[in-house]
């Protein structure tokens, strides 16, 4: 199989350089819908990259508090012809409805049910209000720190493994790292969301989430860092969320109250802290 095979598509275009037009083809990221469902329950769809899917699923599920490890999963998988024919799908939806059978969870299904579709760029709307994330995510222990060399060279260590985003110029990536700077995980998407909830996804199935040690780990968003990515590291108990760009009013609050570091524009030497800042010296 060719590198991101189902992942990108060739496309004849124009292209106008200096005044001049040429035709050539050009590589796009794709988008395709992912459907959820749980039991018998339409979860939630959201536009995504194909690939990795159960990465997204197993880590969409944690942060959303369907599951609280993978024992609560008793399988997964993509449905078949028959299945699809029975909602109403054609067969070729077939690698994009994923079904899921849970052992069990603390979480009532009218709860949990999501009747929209999530575009890559915005993430799940309708979500819980940080009332409600109080209520089951306690705030994240101190302690733990990092030197601000580290955070600088991550962004060059996930710009080197953003292999699709260098054929395509279309996806983004989430990556996540020990207090020594190394790579625990790496996964791109089109939609920044899709890529934490991937990489989140790996940190389960690998065990090294949720995080529970001293030394803290980090994850590093190629977008802005939203409410949403904020909550999904919190839940994780990752403590150190930076992002190359900007940050959320929301984000912000949500680290402040919870205890962890969040950290904006990093980009080489220059970033800012907008919460937590003894993490790093």
């Amino acid at each position: 199989m060719k590198p991101f095979e189902d992942a990108t598509q060739t496309r004849r275009i124009k292209r106008v350089k200096n005044g001049a037009c040429q035709t050539c083809d050009d590589i796009l990221v794709v988008e395709e819908p992912l459907e959820i469902r749980v039991g018998n329950r339409r979860f939630t769809a959201t536009m995504r990259t194909p690939g990795d899917d159960f990465h997204l699923a197993r880590g969409l599920l944690f942060s959303e508090g369907v599951i609280s490890s993978l024992d609560d999963i008793g399988q997964m998988r993509f449905c078949d012809a028959g299945e699809i024919a029975e909602f109403g799908g054609d067969e070729n939806d077939a690698r994009n409805i994923l079904q899921i059978q849970l052992r069990h969870s603390n979480v009532a299904p009218h709860l949990w049910e999501r009747n929209i579709i999530s575009n890559s760029s915005c993430g799940l709307c309708g979500k819980a209000s940080i009332e409600a994330l109080r209520a089951r995510v306690a705030p994240l222990p101190p302690g733990g720190t990092v030197d601000s060399q580290l955070l600088e060279s991550l962004t060059h260590k996930l710009r080197a493994a953003q292999k699709m985003f260098e054929a395509t110029g279309g996806t983004h990536a989430a990556g996540i790292f020990d207090s020594r700077g190394e790579a625990l995980a790496m996964f791109e998407d089109i939609g920044r969301h899709n890529a934490t909830d991937k990489a989140i996804g790996f940190g389960l199935q690998s065990g090294f989430l949720p995080h529970s040690k001293n030394e803290p780990l980090i994850l590093l968003v190629s977008g802005r860092a939203s409410f949403e990515i904020v909550q999904k590291a919190l839940v994780a108990r990752i403590s150190i969320v930076a992002s190359v760009s900007a940050a959320s009013s929301l984000a912000a609050q949500l680290a402040g109250e919870n205890n962890q570091t969040l950290v904006a524009f990093l980009r080489g030497e220059n970033f800012s802290i907008l919460a937590g800042s003894e993490r790093v010296v």
